[in-house]
């Protein structure tokens, strides 16, 4: 199913998907922890390092399947 039409439409959907909790995230936040004063820039840095985190680590994921399904290689179970 690599490199199908089903798989590409999967594919954009995640991205959108995760660009919009991102994007929502990150424009409620401020919002919220403007109460805490300074303490709130830290948490909201805080939360901003793990949203990245959490869109590299989809971004690796997809990377190492994309040369699964190119080479045929077995790098997961």
């Amino acid at each position: 199913m690599c490199f199908s039409i089903p798989w590409i439409e999967h594919l954009l959907i995640m991205l959108v998907i995760i660009g919009a909790c991102v994007a929502f995230v990150r424009l409620v936040l401020p919002n919220i922890l403007g109460a805490l004063g300074a303490a709130g820039g830290v948490v909201a840095g805080a939360i901003n390092i793990i949203l990245w985190a959490v869109v590299i680590i989809f971004v690796i994921i997809l990377f190492f399947d994309l040369i699964q399904c190119a080479g045929g290689l077995s790098l997961r179970g």
